[in-house]
């Protein structure tokens, strides 16, 4: 039945699917994280950022069965740039509390850490290292350790000082789900995801040939745009609570995770080594969502205000800029 469904059509229901079951992955993984006393910083970054960056790992899996892997990496770039994106825009509409000035210093490490991953990323891509194990890149690998290193440091960074007082715990109210409730929802709501996802990339890339514009310009525009609006969500509701740091590292965080996502996709691809089997015009995404991300880091560590009327001059350029990226990835048949 599916299959008589007009790819547009295909397209926006199982979008409008995906959208509603990363919400409620991102709610389950909440509750995980408050039941098993997480720190607020390490929920952004790390659980919540994962729960919502699941769409962007299940898509490129997908991608791969249906032969179009530069639909796979083009998706998780072009995620990273859209999630800087999202972060200015939140910015501009929130326009009472400089976001991007008023978070935390500590969310620099956090985007540091991507900016390096998405660099190596780039470094892989143009160096074409042949050096596999199996079928995994090496670089693959590389990836996947520079992340749990990385994770591992900033876990360390938000750990209170010897002497310091220990972070006052929450009460928890009776009515919160208990951690089994949140676990089997978030299994269940995986599930789902493992089964629309594939219908998303099917309709994805039908439309690439209906509209000629190719699988690699779809994925980093039309698809990173569906699979990163469970990040815009949960940023939304962040902020409407005052909690901006984890909006913040939700963001940053799932930049992150959508690089351990493109090392952990290579598992998945048997063709040989993911980064040496994409078009080129990847590294100028990357690069692109490199260049995005530390315009934001450059905002957070520049506490100096720079505003004309109510616009936050730092977020409006970070707007500009994605904007003549896509105009350039698609004069260049991206």
């Amino acid at each position: 039945m599916l299959a008589d469904i007009s790819p547009w059509l295909l397209f926006v229901i199982s979008a409008a699917i995906v959208v509603i079951i990363a919400n409620k992955l991102a709610l389950y993984g909440d509750v995980i994280a408050v039941r098993t006393n997480l720190g607020g910083l390490i929920v952004g970054t790390i659980f919540l950022a994962a729960a919502t960056s699941l769409p962007e790992l299940i898509t490129s899996i997908s991608a791969f069965r249906h032969g179009v892997p530069d639909l796979a990496v083009g998706n998780l770039f072009g995620s990273n740039m859209v999630n800087v994106l999202l972060l200015a825009i939140i910015d501009l509409v929130n326009y009472q509390v400089p976001l991007l000035r008023r978070m935390a210093v500590s969310h620099t490490l956090t985007a540091v850490l991507a900016s390096l991953l998405m660099l190596m990323s780039v470094i892989f891509m143009l160096a074409n290292l042949g050096l596999t194990i199996g079928w995994v890149g090496i670089d693959s690998l590389i990836l996947v350790g520079m992340y749990f290193g990385g994770v591992w440091l900033i876990q360390q960074e938000n750990q209170p000082s010897k002497g310091s007082a220990k972070p006052k715990v929450m009460p928890i109210e009776d009515k919160f789900p208990s951690l089994g409730h949140g676990i089997i929802g978030f299994l269940v709501a995986s599930a789902i995801l493992i089964l629309v996802v594939p219908q998303l990339v099917r309709a994805s890339t039908e439309i690439a040939e209906i509209t000629g514009l190719g699988s690699s310009f779809i994925g980093t525009s039309l698809l990173s745009v569906v699979t990163s609006l469970p990040e815009l969500l949960a940023a939304i509701a962040a902020v409407r609570i005052g909690a901006f740091d984890l909006a913040v590292g939700n963001l940053f965080g799932s930049s992150v995770f959508n690089m351990l996502s493109l090392g952990v996709a290579d598992f998945f691809y048997t063709d040989g080594r993911l980064l040496g089997s994409v078009d080129p015009i990847f590294a100028l995404v990357a690069l692109l969502a490199l260049l995005l991300t530390n315009m934001a880091l450059l905002a957070n560590l520049a506490r100096i205000e720079r505003r004309f009327l109510f616009i936050e001059l730092d977020s409006a350029a970070i707007v500009v800029v994605y904007l003549a990226g896509m105009y350039l990835l698609f004069i260049r048949g991206g």
